[in-house]
């Protein structure tokens, strides 16, 4: 089949012309409607303001984030992974930031082309909400701090903490020491993944043969994603699990039950 690219590069022309109409709201201010929606259904609220020299500002004025803001917390976009990532986007798509509005400066020839980059980058933004710590490896350990440090004084814990009674204990750090009750210390161990969870195993046998005193606990990213040996093993030398960061109020109370607070 011979395709005539006159015509076909016509009909898209058309088409996605169609998906796009330009309203006035002020004569300095035009809003754009697009085919792009967030999951929910809401529009896009993109728009054109005019400047002075003819420049044209394509921004969202702060709508993607305040959209976002009422499911998550925004602030976190700024943080660590996320925030590595936030940028990232906003390089790729030329789009630059001002008090929460998203924008781009361009002129009529680059308007469509601006556009689309305004679209692409509210989209890889959004996404942004799925690095939830049930999906997100990349993330677990600054979640797993954060929750941690809202429940125990900072001043009761010692992270990549060594236990100087096993042999060549830099290769074996302990993720948080903490106060616990009647002086038992609490050794929490992240795991987000099989390879740490084989890792946690040895340390916690190394501990046992070496009679160490205290007490532990395991928080998972996903607990029934591990393999079932490696979870026996650990089950075997481990005490008491979190199956998932998700589960806050587990995770809370049983902290609670075993760090002395005040």
């Amino acid at each position: 089949m011979t395709i005539d690219l006159n015509i076909l590069q016509k009909a898209l022309c058309h088409a996605m012309c169609s998906e796009i109409r330009i309203r006035e709201k002020t004569p300095e201010l035009l809003a754009i409607d697009t085919p792009f929606s967030f999951p929910d259904g809401d529009q896009y609220q993109l728009y054109i303001k005019v400047l002075p020299g003819g420049v044209l500002r394509l921004t969202d004025m702060g709508h993607t984030l305040m959209h976002l803001s009422y499911e998550s917390d925004i602030d976190k976009f700024r943080e660590g992974t996320r925030g590595t990532l936030f940028e990232q986007i906003k390089a790729e798509t030329s789009v630059e930031e001002h008090n929460g509005s998203f924008f781009i400066d361009s002129t009529i020839e680059n308007l469509c082309t601006n556009i689309f980059h305004m679209g692409q980058a509210i989209t890889k933004i959004n996404d942004l909400t799925f690095l939830k710590r049930s999906r997100a490896e990349s993330t677990f350990y600054e979640d797993l701090k954060e929750s941690l440090y809202m429940i125990v004084p900072p001043e009761k814990i010692i992270s990549n903490f060594l236990y100087e009674g096993i042999e060549n204990a830099s290769d074996y750090p302990i993720d948080y020491r903490i106060e616990g009750k009647e002086e038992l210390p609490v050794f929490l161990f992240g795991i987000p993944n099989k390879d740490k969870a084989k890792l946690v195993t040895i340390i916690l046998e190394r501990l046992l043969r070496a009679h160490a005193n205290y007490d532990s606990l395991l928080v998972f990213l996903d607990q029934g994603a591990l393999p079932r040996p490696d979870l026996a093993r650990l089950t075997n030398a481990g005490g008491e699990m979190i199956a998932s960061l998700d589960a806050e109020q587990d995770f809370r109370r049983k902290l609670q039950r075993k760090v002395q607070m005040n």
